[in-house]
């Protein structure tokens, strides 16, 4: 993971993500749809999460990006609740779901302590979620066009829209300034759900990271300086006592008083990440919709 910021599951957990070459699909008995690119995971169990990847073009980014979709099962997913998942910086879609994440929504669906619902990645570059270049705009891809795409896949409520954001490190940043977007549109979500955020207290540390063009931009984007925004939107944040965005999250925990706000043992990284899903899983779980609407 460059810098430590991206987040993900280990290779083995993310087998039917990472596959490469046509010998390795027929040995782990993946389905390739060759019109369409989507590679599915085809596996025996009702506790199975089924994985897909496919390729789409994003106007808002002026490019192809992935979208990947984690489904608690084999089953009919038609109009399952969606939440956002968010990547950190110098991540992928492919590798935004932190290890376990996929394997435990699958098991507490099964086993009733979830209610059904789904996450979708998106590749969103490494700008802190926002146009800091003219012409890539994730957030407008995030706002705008995910929700077609869901809609076309029959996920999601009639107009596609995700009922939650989650990320990791630059990705919980993305979250919480995602939560901020819908709820000036109307369209507030359920839950957002930040773990490891990206708040940092220093713009000579933040400007480090070239994705904002001036201290004034980032105050004007910066979660920290900017809680009032998201208004009475559920929020969760999870922190280790050891990783470096400690102090922008505890300020944001005082500032915000989130539903959680958990700080624990553990640095930047995937072993503290898996670590938090359970309860992640549950937060989101306790706010997702019984049904998305036909």
């Amino acid at each position: 993971m460059a810098d430590g910021e991206s987040g993900g599951g280990s290779p083995l957990r993310r087998r039917t993500l990472l596959l490469a070459g046509a010998a390795g699909l027929a040995t782990a008995g993946i389905g390739v749809g060759a019109a369409s690119g989507v590679v599915d995971l085809v596996t025996a169990g009702s506790a199975e999460p089924r994985i897909r990847t496919e390729r789409v073009h994003s106007a808002a980014r002026g490019r192809e990006v992935d979208l990947v979709t984690i489904l608690p099962d084999q089953l009919s997913a038609r109009n399952l609740p969606v939440c956002l998942f968010l990547h950190g910086l110098r991540g992928r879609a492919r590798q935004a779901a932190p290890t376990g994440l996929a394997q435990t929504l699958a098991g507490g669906v099964a086993d009733g302590t979830l209610p059904p619902f789904a996450f979708v990645a998106v590749d969103g570059g490494d700008n802190y979620w926002h146009e800091n270049h003219v012409g890539d705009n994730p957030m407008a891809m995030l706002l705008d066009e995910v929700p077609a795409w869901l809609r076309a896949r029959g996920l999601g409520d009639a107009t596609g829209t995700p009922f939650a954001c989650a990320g990791v490190s630059m990705g919980g940043f993305g979250a919480l300034l995602y939560a901020r977007r819908r709820q000036e549109r109307a369209q507030p979500v359920s839950a957002v759900a930040a773990i490891s955020p990206g708040l940092l207290m220093s713009w000579r540390e933040m400007s480090t990271r070239r994705a904002f063009k001036s201290n004034t931009e980032w105050a004007a984007l910066d979660p920290l300086r900017n809680v009032e925004k998201i208004d009475r939107a559920p929020v969760g944040i999870w922190c280790g006592t050891e990783d470096h965005f400690i102090e922008g999250a505890r300020k944001f925990m005082r500032l915000a008083k989130p539903e959680v706000a958990y700080t624990g043992p553990g640095g930047h990284g995937d072993s503290f990440y898996r670590k938090v899903v359970p309860d992640v899983l549950s937060f989101l779980g306790r706010h997702a919709p019984t049904s998305a609407k036909a």
